[in-house]
């Protein structure tokens, strides 16, 4: 069986890119051994100017993808037991073990963020794991999701199987990212915490930075330990 990469992506053209060349490009031209697919997301945008994204709720820079357009570009493509992938700063990091998990799948699904990031509705109601190439923020998911294809594709059988590694990095302040939500208000069921429509600035600064704390004691016991380490080494708080 091929084994399948679908890229959701607002850059097709940034594809195949490495993935075209030496042997994991022969594998994919010639041996026909794996196959990459890019879908375009401003396809699927309903706004007349092609946007696919919006103000974040709750308020502060950027922009957020939204949870229809993503969910419009996703259930055009046959998962057919594929794994949904987000690339995401905040997610769990990538490693060897779960390349190796994956590989074992008839493909990968990825989805590219960009901007602050996606509407968090659509990943849970889909079921996308948020994935992280390492402690660094990118300008977008493109770059991640040629490294996990790769990673992945090298795997697969009659391509090659060299030993990867990973190297990790801090964040600036040793915190995942809080979830990220924008219109519309209702997304199938599931709806924008209240607290971010409160317009109540110190609330959804705490509903945050709790969001942020339980994140990233979850998903990087590593780092919530450093955290924990660096407040005990600032002392309390001064009066």
């Amino acid at each position: 069986m091929t084994y399948l990469a679908t890229v959701l992506t607002m850059f097709p053209d940034a594809f195949p890119g490495p993935l075209g060349v030496s042997l994991i490009g022969a594998a994919w031209r010639e041996q026909n051994l794996w196959a990459l697919e890019t879908v375009d997301i401003r396809a699927f945008s309903t706004d007349k100017r092609g946007f696919l994204d919006d103000t974040p709720a709750g308020g502060g820079p950027g922009q957020v993808m939204r949870a229809d357009v993503i969910a419009a570009a996703l259930d055009s493509v046959e998962v057919a037991g594929r794994p949904l992938l987000c690339m995401s700063a905040r997610g769990r990091p990538l490693t060897q073990a779960r390349v190796r998990e994956w590989v074992q799948a008839p493909g990968l699904v990825i989805l590219c963020g960009r901007f602050e990031g996606v509407d968090q509705r659509v990943l849970d109601a889909r079921g996308f794991e948020e994935v992280a190439v390492g402690d660094a923020v990118l300008a977008g998911g493109e770059a991640a999701a040629l490294l996990t294809i790769e990673a992945c594709v090298r795997l697969a059988p009659g391509v090659l199987g060299n030993q990867a590694s990973i190297t990790d990095e801090s964040f600036e302040d040793g915190l995942l990212e809080h979830p990220q939500y924008t219109r519309p208000r209702e997304f199938e069921g599931l709806e924008i915490p209240e607290v971010l429509l409160s317009g109540h600035h110190q609330k959804v600064a705490a509903w945050r930075q709790a969001q942020r704390e339980s994140t990233t004691r979850e998903r990087r016991p590593d780092l919530w330990a450093a955290h924990l380490a660096n407040q005990q080494l600032k002392g309390p708080p001064s009066e």
